[in-house]
């Protein structure tokens, strides 16, 4: 099995990672919302539009 970030060899202790390094990457890309588990539910569909409506009224500076 190889490391899902970087292609090299897993390491028992971090399966399926090869280092905490690449661990941490994975985890902060969960927290920075750049994976997503996929949603039919209307609710959720509903809170995005929301949010995303949220953000583009009050932009950043």
């Amino acid at each position: 099995m190889s490391c899902p970030i970087c292609a090299k060899a897993t390491e028992k202790a971090y399966r399926p990672f090869c280092s905490k390094r690449c661990a941490d990457i994975d985890l902060a890309k969960w927290m920075g919302g750049n994976y997503a588990v996929p949603s039919q539910d209307p609710e959720d569909v509903e809170r995005a539009i929301d949010e995303l409506e949220r953000q583009l009224s009050n932009p950043r500076h």
